[in-house]
């Protein structure tokens, strides 16, 4: 694999600390600015909706410019976003910085995937795609408890300071190790929107949505779930994270391979296996082993969906999918609010910390039905042209026919 890979996935490494580990870091940063824990949870709730606005908006402007350019603006804005929020003499300063930092994410993975995608051959796509992907769930392995670690014991405002030369880091990789490729001659903007009428572009961030949904529906609520109804100590929890961003590593890295392979079936096991695991860790819950294995295979079966999701984005959006696959990148995050919406519901409404794990089996069998919806859909319309080629050929063969029989001269 191209080492321009490396670099892309040492930003995606960057990137996916500074997402996560504010979460853990949320009482010290409400304490250093006298807020209150809930105003604190907008700095996680703002990323996330930057996120969302940020992945078209920055790639609608940068749809001229190399992508290389591209990529390297986007880590430069990361950087200053990360150090603003380290330097942040006020809670709304802050604020300000990771909301910056958060426009760089949607565009940076979804031109970065375009980017990868196009740096291999036909047959390693989703396993490039993969490659990069692997620097999200590796912050989630060791970024994430190592931020939350210095964070806590040293000053949350190192931890961003250590996630900015991450990214600065990143920026040099790109810069020197990521190809100067023009973009595409004739793809205009225009024309990366026009991939929205594809049904099967808009199925797959559907499928975006409500899979990627059904894990963090279960994930938001992890802490709770586990020191009040499993039994684990608060110390645990951590490490139950760390299992967590395991499975994601491996089921990123062998959803990436086998889609390659066979990209719907892999969609189709990965996304049923998630809702299976869901459902029982709602129903056994309570016993540690269980849980432990959840929280891994949730992470397995919900990064499995990431590569061939992309991968289908960008097939389905084949001649400008740049825009495409940026706003399926939002549509992760989208799913991420969304679902830990609706399992804050059901906690509040009485039914208990293990209730959004039913949330998250739900929406990821949904997520599924939309798999098969698409797949159907897909077969569908690709049947009048099997007709029409095979009415040609028995036509052609009919012109052969009576010409051969004639005197036994081919046909002119």
């Amino acid at each position: 694999m191209p080492l321009a890979l490396l670099a892309l996935a040492v930003g995606a490494f960057g990137i996916g600390t500074t997402e996560f580990v504010i979460m853990g870091l949320l009482p010290e940063v409400a304490g250093a600015y006298g807020v209150s824990i809930p105003l604190a949870g907008w700095l996680v709730t703002g990323y996330a909706l930057g996120v969302v606005i940020g992945a078209p908006l920055m790639t609608a402007l940068g749809a001229r410019v190399p992508r290389r350019t591209v990529l390297a603006v986007l880590m430069g804005l990361f950087v200053a976003g990360n150090l603003l929020s380290a330097l942040a003499p006020a809670f709304w300063v802050m604020l300000t910085g990771r909301v910056v930092a958060s426009l760089a994410h949607g565009a940076f993975f979804g031109i970065g995937a375009v980017v990868a995608a196009d740096l291999v051959d036909s047959r390693r796509r989703a396993g490039a795609i993969a490659l990069m992907f692997t620097g999200l769930t590796a912050a989630n392995v060791v970024g994430v408890p190592l931020g939350t670690y210095v964070g806590q014991e040293v000053s949350w405002r190192l931890t961003f300071l250590l996630v900015a030369a991450v990214g600065v880091i990143g920026l040099l990789g790109v810069v020197r190790l990521v190809p100067d490729v023009p973009r595409p001659e004739g793809v205009r903007l225009r024309d990366e929107v026009a991939a929205f009428r594809n049904v099967q572009v808009l199925l797959a961030m559907a499928m975006t949505v409500l899979g990627f949904g059904g894990v963090f529906a279960s994930i938001t609520y992890i802490a709770p779930m586990a020191t009040e109804v499993t039994g684990f100590g608060d110390a645990s929890v951590t490490w139950l994270l760390v299992l967590f961003g395991t499975g994601m590593v491996i089921g990123n890295l062998v959803g990436g391979r086998l889609a390659d392979r066979a990209l719907m079936p892999v969609l189709y096991g990965s996304l049923g296996g998630l809702a299976l695991v869901l459902a029982l860790f709602a129903v056994a819950a309570q016993y540690r082993p269980v849980a432990a294995v959840a929280v891994a295979l949730i992470g397995a079966f919900g990064f499995a969906t990431v590569p061939p999701l992309q991968k289908r984005v960008l097939d389905q959006a084949a001649a400008a999918p740049t825009l495409a696959s940026a706003v399926n990148i939002g549509a992760f995050n989208l799913g991420n609010a969304i679902a830990a919406w609706l399992g804050g519901l059901v906690i509040a409404a009485g039914f208990g910390y293990t209730a959004p794990n039913w949330v998250g089996a739900a929406l990821a069998a949904s997520a599924l039905a939309v798999a098969v919806l698409s797949r159907r859909l897909e077969l569908r319309a690709a049947a009048p042209s099997r007709i029409v080629a095979g009415v040609g050929g028995v036509a052609a063969a009919e012109a052969v026919t009576p010409a051969a029989a004639g005197d036994g001269r081919p046909a002119k």
